[in-house]
């Protein structure tokens, strides 16, 4: 037995010796493959979806190696066309322009008309989550839920989300031709609007303190983008209001359509005390959280407006202040997008965000696609930037109302 153990482990040897020597050797990676290789493995080490969306994304992966990449637009295309599987318009291919573009957003401040989109899953074009406050897009008059069916007579439905988003942008001085369809116009009923790009300074906080009919004192702030400078003005903004008198507030987070999470954590804590503010669910089911540990800057009575357009971190906060008892929501039913990205670089200088985890609000409601429905719904019909939170603004006016209310002044007791 000896003997045969010795000549099975020889033929083995040979065999293995026989298949090195005659197996082709493995072919190297072209420059551009690496690059595609890079992006198909942060999609499959990082993406929420195991599945993948129900692909094989080993096969997705062989398949596109098979075919010649020329140059970095057809790598670039075949990055796209990867993502496109998974059928979620939030994981995307930023090339290095987009990819800056999006960076210097989340610091504070862009260049183009100010205009924040989404993709219509259902047309395949572009609509409005909300224009900038102050901006060019919000100067000609658009609103959310405009359709944008043309940039430059180049039809949307054609383009990706940041590639629609890159032609937006430009220099200052120069202009850019758009074709909108407002949400309950007919097909033919088209309009052309011309803007010129300018300088858009993205301060987040909008602060004001109102005397209202019966003397008290509210504090009325606006939070249009959670990016870099959030936390900071916010803080700055209640505790400048507090030593104003402020005995009641109005957090308005209508048309805000999200940035960092970390800032919607951050500013949540702000206004809470101890407790859960969101929890994430990673690819494998495990629940995760971000909790608040410090008490609250205030707790005087709180109200927050939200609409269409309040939408990912708006939404975060908006539904731990409602969760928690710390304040009632009024206005209309919220954007509805209850997952978390993050993003990658690539080593050309591009990047990609890709879908990390889902949220769910302290009360594990699962918001995305659904959105969240205020405690008090209020329609409103389009005003103008300078007439938000006047006697105008019917959304406003309820909340006013609605702080006086015995439920109002219980939770800020809490």
């Amino acid at each position: 037995m000896r003997k045969l153990g010795i000549w099975f482990g020889l033929v083995l040897g040979l065999a293995i010796a026989i298949l090195t020597i005659f197996s082709p050797p493995a072919l190297a990676l072209t420059e551009e493959q690496k690059l595609y290789n890079e992006a198909w493995r942060i999609v499959s080490q990082s993406y929420v979806d195991e599945s993948f969306n129900g692909n094989n994304w080993w096969l997705v992966r062989q398949n596109a190696l098979k075919q010649p990449l020329p140059d970095r637009e057809a790598t670039y295309t075949a990055i796209q066309q990867m993502l496109t599987k998974l059928e979620d318009p939030f994981t995307r291919l930023l090339k290095p322009a987009q990819y800056r573009s999006l960076q210097t957003t989340t610091t504070g401040e862009l260049t183009g008309i100010g205009l924040q989109i989404s993709l219509d899953a259902k047309t395949g074009y572009l609509e409005v989550i909300t224009p900038i406050e102050g901006s060019p897009a919000a100067k000609a008059g658009l609103h959310p839920k405009d359709q944008i069916l043309q940039i430059d007579g180049t039809p949307t439905n054609q383009l990706t989300l940041d590639e629609a988003a890159e032609r937006m942008r430009g220099p200052v001085g120069s202009s850019v031709l758009l074709t909108v369809r407002h949400p309950d116009a007919p097909s033919s009923d088209q309009l052309k609007i011309n803007l010129k790009r300018d300088r858009i300074a993205l301060n987040p906080v909008q602060a004001e303190l109102k005397t209202l009919d019966d003397g008290s004192k509210l504090g009325y702030i606006r939070l249009n983008q959670f990016n870099a400078n959030a936390t900071t003005q916010m803080a700055q903004a209640i505790q400048r209001l507090e030593k104003q008198g402020s005995d009641r507030y109005i957090l308005d987070l209508r048309s805000n359509p999200g940035g960092l999470l970390q800032a919607g954590v951050d500013i949540a804590e702000l206004w809470m005390n101890p407790g859960t503010i969101v929890y994430t669910v990673d690819r494998q089911g495990i629940l995760g959280s971000f909790s608040a540990n410090q008490p609250a800057l205030t707790h005087d009575p709180l109200v927050v407006l939200v609409n269409q357009g309040t939408a990912s971190a708006s939404e975060i906060l908006a539904g731990a202040l409602q969760d928690t008892g710390r304040a009632k929501l009024v206005g209309e039913k919220t954007f509805g997008k209850g997952l978390i990205q993050s993003l990658f670089n690539l080593s050309d200088g591009s990047g990609l965000a890709v879908t990390i985890a889902r949220y769910e609000t302290p009360s594990h409601h699962n918001i995305d696609k659904v959105g969240i429905t205020p405690d008090l719904v209020v329609a409103l019909a389009p005003i103008a930037i300078d007439q938000v939170g006047t006697d105008t603004d019917q959304q406003y006016q309820a909340a006013v109302q609605l702080l006086d209310t015995p439920a109002v002044m219980a939770n800020a007791l809490r």
